[in-house]
Formats: structure tokens, sequence, C-alpha cells
């Protein structure tokens, strides 16, 4: 589900290989330069899944955690440092 909406949106993605943690198995592979960690759940632990990805993200991605459940949108968390820095290029 995840992966499908980063494809909606132009972007190759696919389903990861979710059994060991770190940079060579985020739940969502692709797009480049980010580590997906995905949670499809009502009650989600908002910190525990955040410092999964950024424990988990390799050199240069950036953690980000796609959050969704029953009846609601996916949302996108991630740390304010990177989100700032991704604004600050938008921006520009």
């Amino acid at each position: 589900m995840a992966a499908a909406k980063f494809r909606e949106h132009g972007f190759d993605a696919r389903r990861g290989v979710q059994y060991s943690g770190g940079p060579d198995s985020p739940d969502v592979v692709g797009p480049e330069g980010l580590h997906i960690e995905v949670k499809f759940t009502e009650r989600l632990r908002l910190w525990d899944a955040l410092a999964q990805s950024k424990h988990d993200a390799g050199k240069g991605e950036i953690p980000i955690v796609m959050h969704k459940c029953n009846g609601s949108e996916w949302i996108v968390i991630q740390p304010f440092d990177d989100w700032i820095e991704m604004f600050k290029e938008w921006k520009d």
C-alpha cells in the first residue's frame, strides 16, 4: 500500500524485505535518499517508530515514518531538521 502511494506519483517503489532492520531493509525501497518505516496501526508509537527509522537509515538517508490507520489518509512523520532542509530547497 505505501509503495503504491509513491508509484501513484511517478516514483519507482516496491515493498522491502522487512525482517532484519538496517539500511538494506527499509519497509519501502525507493525513492532514493529516504529510509521509509511504514506503520499501519490504530495506535502509533510515534517516537518508537521514528527511532527505528533513524536507527535503520543509511548514511545520507532521510528517516521518515509513513503512517495510516483505518479510514484515514497517509501521513509522513520526520525530524524537523530534515523537513526544514527539504522545505528550504523547495522554496528556492
